[in-house]
Order: C-alpha cells, then sequence, then structure tokens
C-alpha cells in the first residue's frame, strides 16, 4: 500500500489523504434500511448528488437486497434498477461503485461509467464476475462470504472469528488473483453482518489491525447493521430502527479510520465526512509532533518533549511569598555514579 497515510493506493481511483466515504444508494423497494425510498431513477440520482454534496467521495449504488431472507430479483430486473442510475451519477463526474453479485450487471454498469465493483460475494455467486472484472481492468472488493444468506444467518459459527475470516478472505484473494484480477485493484470486506453475530461483528472490528495485515486496501461496512441495533438495545432489548443508528454508525467509522481503514461505506453521510476528516486533523496533528525540530521547540521552552504526554502543570510564582530555604546538596557519596544502571535505566524512563 502506497499513500501517505498508509491506506492503500488504489488503480483506476481517486487518492485520498484520509479514510474515504462510501454513501450507498439502494435502488430496491425491499433494502433493510432504506427499502423503497430510493428505488425511482431520478430520486436516486438526486439522492446520490446529495450524499457527494455532504461529503461522500464515492457512491455504491445496488439493485438487490442482501438482507437475510431477501429473494433475489432477476438480472434484466437488477439491470433496469441499475444502470440508469449509475449512468446518470457517473455523467455528473461522480465516483460510482456498483454492488451487485452478476458479472452482467457489473460489466454493463462498467461500460456506463463504474469505477469500482463491489461484489458481497467476492466473485463466488457467479462464476463469470472474475473474468469480467478483469477483462474490464476495474478494481474489485472482495467481501468474506460463506453463501447467500436465505434462511437466516448461513454457517455463522466460527471457533476464532478474526483467523477465519483473515484464512478465508486471504484464500479468496489468491483465487481473485488466479482469475487474473491485478493485485492494486483488490480491496478487501470483512463482511460484518454477513453470516456473523453481533460478537463476531465486534471482534472483527477490534481487529482491523489483522484484516490490515493481509496487505489490501481495507472496506468496512457497518452502517446501520444489526450488531449495533444489539449494542444500543434498550432495557427491554428492543434494538432501536435501523434509521436510528446513524450516530453508532459514525462512531465505528471514526474507529476504522484511525484503524487505517481505506473507506467505510454508510447510509447518512454527513456525521460520517466529519468523523473521518477529523481523524485526518488528529493524524497530521501527531505527525507534526513527532516531525524534526518538535523536540528542541519543546526544549526552548525549557520542556523536554515525550510525544503523547500530557503538558505539565504550571503555576504561577507567588513573589510576595516567603522563599523556602534551598536544600542541602547531597554529599557525594549519596548521588548516583554514572555506573549506576538502576539509574539509567529510571532516567530512561522518564524520558
Amino acid at each position: 500500500m502506497s499513500n501517505q497515510s498508509g491506506r492503500g493506493r488504489i488503480a483506476g481511483l481517486p487518492e485520498w489523504d484520509r479514510c474515504a466515504v462510501m454513501g450507498v444508494v439502494n435502488v430496491t423497494p425491499d433494502s433493510f434500511s432504506d427499502g423503497g425510498r430510493w428505488f425511482d431513477t431520478t430520486a436516486a440520482v438526486k439522492h446520490g448528488l446529495e450524499m457527494v454534496a455532504q461529503g461522500a467521495d464515492l457512491v455504491d449504488v445496488g439493485g438487490e437486497s442482501t438482507r437475510p431472507g431477501a429473494t433475489r430479483v432477476d438480472e434484466a430486473e437488477e439491470l433496469r434498477r441499475v444502470i440508469p442510475v449509475v449512468r446518470e451519477l457517473a455523467s455528473e463526474g461522480v465516483v460510482v461503485s456498483v454492488d451487485t453479485m452478476r458479472a452482467s450487471v457489473a460489466a454493463q454498469a462498467l461500460a456506463a461509467g463504474a469505477a469500482l465493483v463491489n461484489d458481497v460475494s467476492g466473485g463466488l455467486a457467479d462464476p463469470a464476475m472474475i473474468p469480467a472484472v478483469a477483462d474490464a481492468g476495474a478494481p474489485f472488493v472482495v467481501m468474506h462470504w460463506r453463501g447467500f444468506l436465505a434462511g437466516g444467518n448461513v454457517r455463522g459459527v466460527y471457533d476464532d472469528v478474526v483467523t477465519e475470516v483473515v484464512d478465508e478472505l486471504n484464500a479468496r484473494v489468491e483465487a481473485v488473483l488466479a482469475g487474473g484480477i491485478a493485485a492494486d485493484r483488490i480491496v478487501v470486506d470483512p463482511g460484518l453482518g454477513f453470516s456473523k453475530d453481533a460478537e463476531h461483528d465486534l471482534a472483527l472490528l477490534a481487529h482491523l489491525d489483522r484484516l490490515r495485515a493481509l496487505g489490501y486496501p481495507l472496506l468496512v461496512a457497518a452502517s446501520r447493521k444489526r450488531f449495533l441495533g444489539r449494542v444500543l438495545a434498550g432495557p427491554d432489548g428492543a434494538p432501536p430502527p435501523a434509521r436510528e443508528r446513524d450516530a453508532a454508525t459514525a462512531a465505528v467509522s471514526a474507529l476504522a479510520a484511525h484503524a487505517g481503514a481505506w473507506a467505510v461505506r454508510v447510509h447518512e453521510v454527513r456525521a460520517t465526512a466529519d468523523a473521518v476528516r477529523v481523524v485526518r486533523a488528529v493524524e497530521g496533528a501527531r505527525m507534526a509532533v513527532g516531525a524534526p525540530g518538535a523536540d528542541r521547540a519543546h526544549q526552548a521552552h525549557g520542556t523536554p518533549h515525550t510525544p503523547g504526554a500530557c503538558a505539565p502543570d504550571v503555576r504561577p510564582v507567588d513573589t510576595t511569598a516567603p522563599t523556602a530555604a534551598a536544600p542541602t546538596t547531597p554529599a557525594a557519596s549519596d548521588t548516583p555514579a554514572a555506573s549506576d544502571t538502576t539509574g539509567a535505566r529510571a532516567s530512561e524512563g522518564a524520558r
């Protein structure tokens, strides 16, 4: 990964100096959080442009719900929903991602101006997907996936969810590479909520460093998901509705950005756009504090600088108060010698 923030550079996409924000446009009647709100092409395009105005860096357009138990739409209907929206947004200069498991939809969306293919199955649902994306030379999101969610949570059983997801993602990336997609066009996604319970999702968020260690840019898609409902549940155990989980989503976005995620995928853009920009500002301040000359600046004020340490508690001197007697200088035998290794270690610890 090569960009200055260490989040990864993806060939064929713009480079941002912070965690990017991917806004979600569901052109569906049945998505779990906003089904039906943007089902009309005009409404969907308007919503995508509003997201960009609020701070989205790219917009993910999908025409098929992947919620548990959702019925798959046929190819013709998915194309009817997605392609006009992709074309209109791309014509307005928006960086568009297409959210699809079908190679035919991906290929037509790329031809209409999409820049990225986001396949929740990582190419497993349609054997033609990897060759189609490879032929187009497009970036591709490889998500951790254990099968369609019809009938509930498929194979949501893990002995060690972090290790298993990392290993399974790594194996899928190897298959994608073997299929012809270039390494500099791959993004990985842990698939929060897909064949995972709340404790699994939280464990993965707590160990994003393990996912980043795969060596590919990381997409985190936590927006409004069930595990946030579980975390926010009231005393009766009832989770808040999906659209009341946006503040929690922004909190996860900040955590993901701090952990080095390339992008976060969200339904409500403004709060997350603010959150990732604050994280970037803090990263900049940290780099400035650690820059050459920072220690000299602190020393010029008579204060040794320890990065991350709190400022000393400095109080004004009351010149009217009596001056305390100076302490007696210790005898030479009471002063630690230069060869006293215990004293040396103590000074190093305080430096």
